[in-house]
């Protein structure tokens, strides 16, 4: 795992349990994680949390989050309506690790009706530990 200053993880009443899995998963690796809700499977609007998250990844660089619905998609609409923050919504190891190397994404997000646990725990590990690859997709970053 690479090291980063904070990771943000969230989600809503459909990706409640893949949340709390994935936080299980986090502590067995001793990765550090704040949980910014819910801390229920009550209904709740995906979009109050997503923004949580994005609050808090767009105020430092090294910040990342994890955001967690039914089918990630509106996690991701809602958190890249902020400045400086690039949701990647991930389905399969490629498509995770491309958006760190190429895009720099920084919140992950996950669609609990889409993936299995396992997939998703290896989605999140790929995410953790890919770094950026600079170069010629740092100009394309710049132009986001």
């Amino acid at each position: 795992m690479i090291k980063l200053k904070k990771i943000f993880i969230s989600s809503d009443h459909a990706g409640f349990k893949l949340k709390e899995s994935i936080k299980l998963y986090l502590n067995k690796k001793k990765v550090i994680y704040i949980d910014l809700g819910p801390y229920n499977d009550r209904k709740v609007d995906y979009p109050d949390y997503a923004h949580k998250v994005a609050k808090k990844v767009k105020t430092n660089k090294s910040h990342i989050g994890i955001l967690v619905c039914g089918s990630g998609m509106g996690m991701n609409i809602a958190a890249n309506r902020h400045k400086n923050v690039r949701a990647a919504q991930c389905f399969n190891l490629k498509s995770t690790k491309l958006s760190r190397l190429h895009n720099d994404a920084n919140i992950i997000t996950l669609g609990s009706r889409l993936l299995s646990k396992n997939n998703a725990l290896k989605c999140v590990n790929v995410f953790l530990k890919t770094k950026f690859e600079g170069g010629r997709h740092s100009k394309r970053i710049k132009k986001i």
